[in-house]
């Protein structure tokens, strides 16, 4: 007689909803009330957004305040557990309020430390507002760039994934004209090594296969438009395809996505934010699912912003955020059984 398949471990994952004005709040009820199998659902902030996020979907939740000492055990569907964390403010849906800037970052302070301290197996993040962030006296330019610094500054990526394109972005959050000059050799190998550890170790794909883009129209037309291919991106391709990486490229960008070059690769790696993400949000937009490639913890988040317009009206579609749920199980799974050496 055969014997039975353990059971899978259940998963701590833990939830941000990012701007409590927005439609994050709402994400979190919605995924509360479907459910994630064999996942322990944990949502840090403040009990009564949740509550009144319910109200707006009209779907009740279950609200249990989280106890790290007990054994991971899954929430059920309709259930939600909780790490108190109290708003400056009262929300109102829709209308942003810069007191309750700190009560967002406090958020996701105490969400990445209870990844980094194993208390949590991956985080997921709702969308947040840059500009009511800086408003309020906190410089800040995303995500990303502060779990980096939460997590001590490691080399990290920002990857957006659909279920058949995944882009990855050199530089992110940049002014245009300032893209040249953060687009150094040191960094580009630095991103380049960081995107093909990870896809081997959370993604499970043995020997990454990435193509690159060229920075400039038509990768620079050998150096008629440019000389960043030359002098920067051409020579760190040829430096680590000699230590054994799959690398294409440069590619100019305007070919690059065609299905034929698509399928020679796992990823495609774009030189600034816009250079890459319009296509793939115009393929897959609302099933996309924001990675953070380098740190620590898995964080995945959503393909969009905040929707200020939406909030409070039970109009929030949630397919991205159940995306970015199950793909942080998916890499979370993968990252406690993987045990081979990085490349």
């Amino acid at each position: 007689m055969k014997a039975k398949d353990a059971a899978p471990m259940v998963l701590r994952i833990v939830l941000s909803a990012g701007e409590p004005a927005g439609i994050g709040p709402e994400l979190v009820a919605a995924a509360a009330a479907r459910g994630f199998a064999d996942v322990e659902l944990i949502a840090v902030g403040d009990p009564e957004l949740f509550e009144a996020a319910a109200n707006v979907i009209r779907t009740p939740i279950q609200l249990l305040r989280f106890d790290a000492s007990t054994d991971p055990t899954a929430t059920l569907p309709g259930q939600l557990r909780f790490v108190p964390s109290k708003l400056a403010q009262s929300n109102e849906f829709g209308f942003l309020r810069q007191s309750n800037a700190h009560y967002v970052l406090n958020v996701l302070t105490r969400a990445a430390a209870g990844c980094i301290s194993g208390e949590f197996d991956a985080l997921v993040t709702g969308p947040l507002h840059k500009g009511v962030i800086n408003d309020a006296g906190v410089p800040f330019s995303g995500h990303t760039e502060y779990l980096q610094q939460i997590a001590g500054g490691p080399p990290v990526v920002m990857l957006l994934a659909t279920p058949s394109l995944r882009v990855a972005l050199a530089t992110t959050h940049l002014p245009l004209r300032l893209v040249p000059f953060e687009l150094t050799q040191a960094k580009l190998r630095e991103c380049i090594l960081v995107i093909h550890r990870t896809l081997q170790r959370d993604f499970g794909i043995e020997q990454p296969r990435i193509g690159v883009l060229g920075l400039n129209p038509h990768a620079g037309e050998g150096g008629h438009l440019g000389h960043e291919e030359i002098d920067t991106i051409i020579p760190v391709l040829e430096e680590l395809r000699a230590q054994g990486l799959t690398l294409h490229g440069p590619w100019p960008a305007d070919t690059a996505f065609i299905p034929a070059r698509l399928k020679e690769v796992d990823v495609m790696l774009a030189m600034y934010h816009d250079q890459g993400l319009p296509v793939l949000k115009a393929q897959g937009f609302g099933l996309a699912v924001n990675v953070t490639l380098g740190l620590p913890f898995i964080r995945t988040s959503v393909d969009h912003g905040t929707a200020l317009e939406l909030a409070g009206k039970a109009l929030a579609e949630p397919n991205s955020f159940f995306s970015a749920i199950e793909m942080a199980v998916v890499l979370a799974r993968r990252r406690h059984s993987f045990s081979k050496p990085l490349s």
